[in-house]
């Protein structure tokens, strides 16, 4: 064997080790919705995955047709998953954000809530209008990547 081709095999059995002991952790949290489906959050290490946050209370209910108050529970939920790994918003390195309507979500009172969430935090960002989320009631989700200290 070449030292190219075992420094390879050497770096891949590292590789795999490493990916091996980082386990999965799987979270519904208090407070939120319990899908059947899906987890709210995913824990690799360091590193939460937190699964799209919907305008609906912890029973699963819609709390309000108006995207300002959408856009206020998605974020209350987005809060209450990162809590429950120990984190707040100044952790969260990456959102992405879907709306149904652009217009309303970028209307002042919708931006108001969202600047007074992340406050001097920027985290990295995408914005998307859609056709539809899951449910038609919905009109806004924000899915969140957050680094523990």
């Amino acid at each position: 064997m070449c030292a190219r081709t075992l420094a390879l095999a050497c770096f891949c059995s590292l590789a795999a080790a490493h990916a091996s002991a980082q386990s999965l952790q799987f979270t519904n949290p208090p407070g939120l919705s319990s899908p059947t489906t899906y987890s709210h959050v995913v824990r690799a290490g360091k590193t939460l995955y937190i699964a799209g946050q919907v305008a609906a209370d912890a029973q699963g209910k819609v709390v309000s047709q108006a995207m300002t108050d959408q856009v206020r529970q998605v974020l209350a939920n987005l809060k209450t998953a990162l809590a429950s790994q120990g984190a707040g918003v100044e952790h969260i390195a990456k959102i992405n954000i879907y709306v149904t309507d652009m217009d309303a979500f970028r209307a002042p009172e919708a931006a108001k809530v969202r600047a007074d969430f992340f406050g001097a935090h920027k985290p990295a960002s995408t914005l998307v209008q859609v056709v539809r989320l899951a449910s038609p009631d919905f009109k806004v989700e924000i899915e969140a990547i957050a680094v523990l200290p």
